[in-house]
């Protein structure tokens, strides 16, 4: 395979999960970063859930991808946020 090979079909629907640090404005930036790429994901495609001590906030968001060029420009700028402990 080489790099412009990929297994997904698209367009697809494909849920990101982002983990990072609850600060206040947390949510509101990775959600500003998702619609950037993605301006048409609904608030119902945008969940998230706090740690058990809530020093952690882990975000779900489902993207209807078109192309894989479009995730892996998300992923490279959710990677680049301060906050931010993991991109799965």
């Amino acid at each position: 395979m080489d790099e412009n090979t990929t297994l997904m079909e698209f367009p697809c629907d494909f849920q990101i999960k982002i983990i990072g640090v609850h600060t206040p404005l947390f949510e509101s930036e990775i959600t500003a970063i998702v619609r950037k790429h993605f301006p048409a994901t609904a608030d119902s495609a945008i969940n998230s859930k706090p740690s058990q001590k809530g020093n952690y906030l882990a975000i779900s968001v489902t993207v209807h991808a078109l192309d894989q060029k479009s995730l892996d420009a998300l992923y490279m700028e959710l990677t680049k946020h301060p906050d931010i402990k993991m991109v799965l």
